[in-house]
């Protein structure tokens, strides 16, 4: 009976397949003494098949073994594989969480820094404002031009105030357990031969670049640009190994360009086939936050470059 030969092998790897090995086992043993059962019937029926008895009870155990041991085989894989696929899940998961909690420190570090920016902007008002009033009556045209920066200086700060806003108000921006924001001075591009100075001191050459004049960058445009340079030469402290970077900074009548290159190989290999990193993620928060984009990945003959636009109104920005 060849279809009823086909059914129980089918019965026995679907069961090694699908069902736990005791179930698995149960049915194969009792496929294999259904097969021994028949092949003693019909040497009852055909006595002169009584010499080929042995030899049929042990092909059909052999199939119904081969066709068990197939049926764990492809239950083995395909449990394998799922494990694979929820390890990958889990660690998606873990890694998403961990991203987000990067960029919820990074945007609470922005705030706190466009907090301190704001803050400036509105003790330079402050003063004018009391230098407005003394001078009201006896110099009209400096009252007036005291009054002009009060309100250029108020117009900048609330553009900074409604980015620290936009950054408050993001469902990832929650800033608890952070410090209390600091009124020190934010460094700025203008800081950058004091940055190259102590990246050199850290063993890493730094050949810095600047065209134009910086005109009306606003400070926080002015920041954003600062720190992705610090952040992108201190990967490449981290990553590059022996290597020298450079760094060119140009000014446009409305946008900053900043491109940071080094000569190492380190930063494209460590980064190779691996997920952006914490800094990298931080500098694109900065550069976005402002309008900008940024670039990031090897160059041609090696090393690895970091390249940001952004954009600001010059229309009444303060600049430092």
């Amino acid at each position: 009976m060849p279809t009823a030969a086909a059914v129980a092998l089918i019965a026995v790897y679907t069961a090694a397949n699908y069902a736990g090995l005791a179930v698995s086992l149960l049915v194969a043993g009792a496929q294999m003494a259904a097969s021994a059962a028949y092949a003693v019937v019909s040497v009852d029926r055909h006595p002169d098949l009584t010499m080929d008895l042995g030899a049929n009870i042990i092909i059909s155990c052999l199939l119904i073994l081969g066709a068990w041991g197939i049926g764990r085989a492809v239950r083995s894989r395909r449990l394998y594989t799922a494990e694979l696929e929820d390890r990958a899940r889990r660690l998606e998961r873990a890694h998403d969480v961990e991203v987000r909690a990067a960029i919820a420190e990074e945007r609470s570090r922005i705030a706190r820094e466009l907090h301190d920016v704001v803050a400036h902007h509105v003790s330079v008002m402050t003063v004018q404002a009391a230098g407005a009033r003394r001078s009201l009556r006896r110099d009209v045209d400096r009252t007036a031009d005291a009054l002009q920066a009060i309100e250029d200086i108020g117009r900048s700060a609330l553009q900074e105030m409604r980015r620290v806003v936009g950054v408050l108000r993001t469902p990832d921006g929650d800033d608890r357990g952070a410090q209390p924001a600091t009124l020190a001075p934010q460094p700025g591009l203008g800081d950058l031969a004091l940055l190259a100075e102590q990246m050199r001191d850290a063993g890493l050459p730094v050949d810095v670049r600047v065209e134009g004049e910086p005109g009306a960058v606003p400070v926080g445009v002015d920041l954003a640009a600062f720190r992705v340079i610090q952040e992108a030469l201190t990967n490449t402290i981290k990553h590059a190994g022996p290597s020298a970077a450079t760094v060119h900074v140009r000014y446009l009548p409305s946008e900053v360009h900043v491109e940071v290159s080094d000569d190492g190989h380190g930063v494209a290999a460590a980064l190779e086939g691996r997920r952006p990193g914490h800094g990298l993620l931080g500098m694109r928060e900065r550069v976005a936050l402002y309008g900008g984009t940024l670039a990031a990945g090897p160059r041609r003959g090696g090393g690895y470059e970091v390249r940001a636009k952004i954009p600001y109104d010059s229309n009444g920005a303060m600049s430092r």
